[in-house]
């Protein structure tokens, strides 16, 4: 039997073996073959799997949305990620908003909250 053992995908993707076991577990990878000692050898093209599993972590998709990236076809990957587009917009939006109250709430130099609700320029919503 040939393949990479738990300790070297895992370094070599820059993951745990704990990881690899559990997205296992989760469908993400394909259980690997096994040496008649019991221990786990992945080919070499998981390394890869690997890598886009956690870009696309980065990107902001939740494991369930890889795991419906991987198995997306044509237009389904493109809408998907469409999709989280908009998500993240929305988010920027919102917490561009956020940044704007902050600003005004640090610009108003209010130390208490019952003085600062009192005066004109205080960036708080009415209670």
């Amino acid at each position: 039997m040939t393949g990479l053992r738990s300790g070297q995908v895992a370094a070599a993707a820059g993951v745990n073996p704990q990881t690899l076991r559990y997205y296992e577990r989760r469908g993400l990878l394909p259980q690997p073959d096994r040496t008649l000692g019991g221990h786990r050898l992945y080919p070499a093209e998981t390394i890869s799997l690997l890598r886009l599993i956690k870009a696309s972590q980065r990107l902001g998709f939740t494991l369930d949305e890889v795991t419906a990236l991987l198995n997306a076809r044509g237009a389904g990957m493109h809408a998907r990620a469409a999709a989280k587009l908009s998500e993240v917009e929305l988010k920027i939006a919102e917490l561009t908003m956020i940044a704007e109250a902050l600003r005004g709430a640090v610009a108003a130099s209010c130390d208490d909250v019952n003085t600062c609700a009192a005066d004109p320029r205080c960036p708080l919503p009415d209670s």
